[in-house]
């Protein structure tokens, strides 16, 4: 598995794999992407760990509709891993979770 880290008013959008652009007729479903209970906060910014699976490379993400923000769009093409994010979480000012 793969992780990234998305700030807290952001989503991602279109999913690249090793073809190109996730092709859900090709794969039959969709990429997994699965947000996870964590986050931290650095710089007064939350943001928010996401688990990805293995054939993702690349993702958009994007701010939500509704908040505002100088940049459209991002293309995260630095997914890492989970003794990265170790690293991350044993770095960061502040760990939180969420509670479903």
């Amino acid at each position: 598995m793969k992780y990234f880290f998305l700030s807290e008013g952001w989503t991602y959008g279109r999913v690249w794999e090793f073809g190109g652009l996730w092709n859900r007729a090709a794969w039959r479903r969709k990429p997994e992407i699965k947000p996870l209970n964590y986050g931290i906060i650095q710089n007064e910014e939350t943001l928010w760990l996401y688990e990805v699976e293995d054939a993702v490379i690349m993702l958009e993400v994007r701010p939500l509709a509704n908040e505002k923000s100088n940049i459209g769009q991002v293309v995260l093409k630095r997914l890492i891993s989970a003794e990265q994010v170790i690293d991350v979480l044993k770095d960061a000012e502040q760990i939180i979770k969420q509670e479903n």
